[in-house]
This record gives structure tokens, C-alpha cells and sequence, in this order.
């Protein structure tokens, strides 16, 4: 993950996204770089327009936060019904036990 940051870091600051300029962010940062990720973290973005791949990605993630606070509701209120089930069933428990 390191390595992307780095490559965002270099594209924010105005600069290349090369093979020497990630190096230098990764060992400034005190990571040990792997020359052969560095090299296809570059072609990888190789003619990717990284502002349209983050306004992309902003865009997926805001489109997928409604569904992810609906399971979390729809799982709560599971588990409620779960404990309202098991109460009812030690109070029957009680009536013939």
C-alpha cells in the first residue's frame, strides 16, 4: 500500500510518477524498497489519469456507504429479535417447567 501512497504523494506535488521519484518518497519514509514492485506500481499507472481513478473510486465508495449502514441495521436488528425470541421462550419455559 505504501507504494501507492507514494505514487499519489508524487502525483499530488506535481510531480512524475517514475521510477527514481518513488524510490526516493519510499526511502525517505524509511521503507525498504522493493525495486520489482516499484517498477510495476510505474507501468501499471502508465497512462492512467490518476484524478479521474480517484474521482472513480470516491464515487464507488460514497454510492456503497448507504447499503453498508443498511446490512449493519438489518444485522441489529436481528440480533433484537433474537434476544426478544429467547426471552419468550424462558418465560414459556417458566409456565411448564
Amino acid at each position: 500500500m505504501e507504494y501507492v501512497y507514494a505514487a499519489l504523494l508524487l502525483h499530488k506535488a506535481g510531480q512524475k510518477v517514475e521510477e527514481e521519484s518513488v524510490k526516493k518518497v519510499l526511502t525517505a519514509a524509511g521503507v525498504k524498497v522493493d525495486e520489482a514492485r516499484v517498477k510495476s506500481l510505474v507501468a501499471a499507472l502508465d497512462g492512467v489519469n490518476i484524478d479521474e481513478a480517484i474521482l472513480k473510486a470516491a464515487t464507488v465508495a460514497v454510492a456503497a456507504a448507504p447499503a453498508a449502514e443498511h446490512k449493519a441495521e438489518a444485522k441489529q436488528e436481528k440480533k433484537e429479535e433474537k434476544k426478544s425470541e429467547e426471552a419468550s421462550a424462558v418465560g414459556l419455559a417458566g409456565l411448564f417447567g
